[in-house]
C-alpha cells in the first residue's frame, strides 16, 4: 500500500550523538581548505607571531595563522569591516571552517590588522614568490598605472592654514572649558560622596588625562604645512639665486624663469632697457652739443619707449603672479581626520579625499608591485615603480631558477613595459630601464592615427623623445602593443573596486595606506594562484 510522502521533521532541540566534523561542511575541493594549507605550510608568519604575547595569567590568545587566514579569506570575498567578519564567523560555513568554531570579536581582528600592519604589507613579496614557485608572473610585457582611492576621511575636514589655527585655537578653548566643567562637576560629586572638607582621593579629569586627537591631528596638519612651505621656499630660493647669478655673469638663459626669481629679473630687464635708453639720449644731446648736424630724429624720452614700457608691464605682470602665488599658499589645505591624505582629481569629474595607488601588473594579471602616494600626476611615481618592476622581475627569475642569478638587468628580464598618457615626460622616455611604450595622447587618437596615417621604420633621426615615441605609436607592432595596456593594467582596479568593494581605506595615515595596498594586492594575487590552482597544478613542496 502506498502511502503519501510528507515532510522531513524540524527537531531544532535534536542534540548531536558524536562531535560534528568541520570537514563535513564543506567539499574537500572547497578553496578555503586551500587557503588554510598556503597560510599553514607556504608562508612565514613568524612576524605576526612576534607581536603577539604568550605565557602569563589570562585567556589563551587567538593563533595569528588563523588570523592571518581570516582576513585574507574576508578580504578575497570582499569583506572588509570587522563587524561584519565577526558575523561571518557565526554564520558562514567556510569562516567558521577557518576559525575552528571559535570566533573572535571585532575588536580582537581590528587591533590585529592594526597591530600588524607592517607584516601585511610583507606578506606580499611571500605570496609573489609563491605564485613564481607555480610559474606565474608572465614578464613579456607588464603595465603600470594608477587609481584615486579614497581615505577614511571626508573632505569636508579640509581647512586652510588660517582654518587650522583658528580650529586648533578653538579646539584648545573647548578642552579648558571641558577640563574647568569636569573639575567643578568633579567637585560637586565628591563633596557630596566624602563632604566638604574631606579631600578623598586625588583624580586627574579624564580631559586633561586623555586629551582628544583631534588636537595632534590639528597640529600635525599644521606642521606639515610649515614643512612643505620651508622645502619649497628653500628649493625656489636655490633655482633663483642661481638664475640670477648667471644673468649677473652676462650668460644668456633661455628656457622659463624659475619661481622666485621672475621678479627679480624684470627689474633687471627693465634697468638694462632704461639705462640703454638713456645712454642713446646722452649720446644725442652730446652730438647736438657739439655742433653735429643731419637729420637724427631726437629720441623719445625713457618712459616712453617701447621696450622700457613693455619691461615695466612684465614687472607688473611678475609682481601680480607674485602675490597670486603667496595668496594661494595660504590657501593650501590639510584634512583634520587624516592630514596625509590629499584632494585627487578624478577622470570622470570631481574630487575624492584620498591616495594615489600605483600597481604594476604582468600579462596574466599578477600584481608586481605597488605604491601609494599623495601627488594626483602619475608621472611622478614613474622611477619609484619601474624600480620596484625591476627588484619584482629579479625575485621572479631567482625563484624559478632556483639560485641566485648575478649579473641580470631588469632590461633583460622584462620584455616591454607600457604606461598610460599620464606618464609622459621627456625624463621618463628617457630614463634607463627596460623597453616602453608610453601614450602621447588619449587612446582613441593614438588609434586614429595609427589607422589614417600609418607609418613604417625608425623614426628621423632628428626627433625628440616624444615625436620619436608618437612615430613609434603609429606603426604596426607599437599600436598592437599598445593596445595591450588597458586589459593588464586597468583590470585589476575594475576588480578590486567592483568585485571586491575596496573604494576607502580602512585605516589612517600614508603608511597604513600602503600596507593595506600592498595586503590588497597579496590577496589578489593569492586568487589568482586558486584560479591557477584549479587547472589541476598541485601546490609546490614546502621549501
Amino acid at each position: 500500500m502506498l502511502v503519501a510522502k510528507g515532510y522531513r521533521p524540524v527537531n531544532r532541540d535534536q542534540q548531536f550523538l558524536l562531535p560534528p566534523d568541520m570537514r563535513e561542511w564543506v567539499p574537500p575541493t572547497h578553496p578555503v581548505w586551500t587557503v588554510i594549507e598556503i597560510v599553514d605550510t607556504h608562508l612565514d608568519t613568524s612576524a605576526f607571531h612576534g607581536s603577539r604575547r604568550t605565557g602569563g595569567a589570562g585567556r589563551a590568545g587567538y593563533d595569528p595563522d588563523m588570523l592571518v587566514t581570516l582576513l585574507i579569506w574576508a578580504w578575497s570575498r570582499g569583506v572588509r569591516s570587522s563587524r561584519q567578519i565577526e558575523r561571518a564567523c557565526s554564520e558562514v560555513v567556510s569562516y567558521r571552517v577557518i576559525c575552528a568554531g571559535d570566533t573572535p570579536d571585532h575588536v580582537t581582528i581590528s587591533r590585529f590588522r592594526k597591530d600588524n600592519h607592517t607584516a601585511c604589507e610583507a606578506l606580499f613579496t611571500q605570496v609573489l614568490i609563491l605564485a613564481a614557485r607555480l610559474g606565474l608572473g608572465r614578464l613579456e610585457t607588464i603595465a603600470l598605472d594608477g587609481v584615486k582611492i579614497a581615505s577614511n576621511a571626508s573632505k569636508d575636514a579640509n581647512r586652510t592654514e588660517d582654518g587650522l589655527r583658528k580650529a586648533a585655537e578653538a579646539e584648545a578653548a573647548r578642552i579648558a572649558v571641558a577640563a574647568a566643567a569636569a573639575h567643578a562637576a568633579t567637585d560637586d560629586a565628591e563633596d557630596d560622596l566624602f563632604g566638604e572638607d574631606d579631600p578623598g582621593p586625588g583624580q586627574v579629569p579624564a580631559e586633561l588625562a586623555d586629551p582628544s586627537t583631534r588636537s595632534a591631528r590639528i597640529a600635525e596638519a599644521l606642521a606639515q604645512l610649515d614643512a612643505e612651505k620651508d622645502a619649497e621656499r628653500c628649493e625656489r630660493e636655490g633655482k633663483a639665486q642661481d638664475y640670477l647669478a648667471r644673468l649677473d655673469a652676462g650668460q644668456t638663459v633661455m628656457g622659463r624663469v624659475p619661481v622666485g626669481a621672475e621678479v627679480a629679473a624684470a627689474e633687471r630687464r627693465l634697468a638694462e632697457a632704461v639705462a640703454a635708453q638713456q645712454a642713446v639720449i646722452e649720446r644725442f644731446q652730446g652730438g647736438t652739443a657739439a655742433g653735429g648736424g643731419g637729420t637724427r630724429f631726437a629720441p623719445k624720452p625713457v618712459d616712453e619707449h617701447h621696450l622700457v614700457r613693455r619691461r615695466r608691464t612684465e614687472l607688473a605682470t611678475a609682481l601680480r603672479k607674485q602675490g597670486e602665488r603667496t595668496a594661494a599658499a595660504g590657501q593650501r589645505r590639510r584634512n583634520t581626520t587624516d592630514p596625509d591624505s590629499r584632494l585627487q582629481p578624478l577622470r570622470g569629474g570631481g574630487w575624492v579625499q584620498g591616495y594615489n595607488c600605483q600597481a604594476f601588473t604582468s600579462e596574466d594579471g599578477l600584481i608586481l608591485a605597488t605604491g601609494v602616494g599623495t601627488g594626483p600626476a602619475d608621472y611622478d611615481y614613474f622611477p619609484e615603480m619601474v624600480d620596484k618592476a625591476g627588484a619584482a622581475a629579479h625575485l621572479i627569475d631567482t625563484t624559478r631558477r632556483g639560485t641566485e642569478q648575478t649579473g641580470t638587468s631588469p632590461e633583460e628580464l622584462i620584455g616591454v613595459m607600457l604606461f598610460d598618457a599620464g606618464y609622459c615626460s621627456r625624463e621618463n622616455l628617457t630614463a634607463p630601464g627596460p623597453d616602453r611604450l608610453i601614450a602621447t595622447g588619449k587612446s582613441r587618437h593614438l588609434e586614429a592615427a595609427a589607422t589614417a596615417d600609418p607609418v613604417t621604420g625608425p623614426p628621423p633621426p632628428q626627433a625628440d623623445p616624444i615625436q620619436a615615441m608618437t612615430h613609434r605609436l603609429r606603426t604596426e607592432a607599437g599600436i598592437a602593443t599598445y593596445r595591450k595596456r588597458s586589459p593588464i593594467a586597468e583590470t585589476v582596479f575594475g576588480h578590486a573596486k567592483h568585485n571586491l568593494g575596496f573604494r576607502r581605506f580602512t585605516s589612517r595615515g600614508l603608511d597604513r595606506a600602503r600596507s593595506e595596498w600592498a595586503f590588497h594586492a597579496a590577496v589578489h594575487n593569492l586568487g589568482k594562484i586558486l584560479t591557477h590552482l584549479t587547472g589541476g597544478t598541485p601546490l609546490p613542496a614546502t621549501p
